[in-house]
């Protein structure tokens, strides 16, 4: 039987590594992303963990900043995820 997929985990786990990979600080990418300079790190570090649940227009925002789709940070295969990561990749370069 298939579990049903947590999408707050996924996305958590995917906005760390997209952050980390990108080589900015929490508070640098929330402020890149139209969040308060005060909160930007606090409200970073709390939808990296899982303790707030991020709104899907503050979502896009960060991906935006990160140079992702919007849906790589939800997508419940790695498989998948990395293909959108990819493609979002090839046609922005273009």
């Amino acid at each position: 039987m298939r579990t049903t997929p947590n999408y707050r985990e996924i996305f958590c786990k995917r906005l760390r590594a997209s952050r980390l990979a990108s080589g900015l600080s929490q508070k640098k990418l929330g402020m890149l992303a139209g969040i308060d300079e005060f909160a930007a790190s606090a409200r970073i570090n709390r939808y990296e963990r899982g303790i707030h649940e991020v709104d899907v227009q503050t979502a896009q925002h960060l991906a935006t900043v990160l140079n992702i789709p919007l849906a790589y940070f939800y997508a419940d295969d790695d498989q998948l995820a990395e293909l959108i990561l990819a493609f979002g990749r090839s046609t922005s370069q273009k």
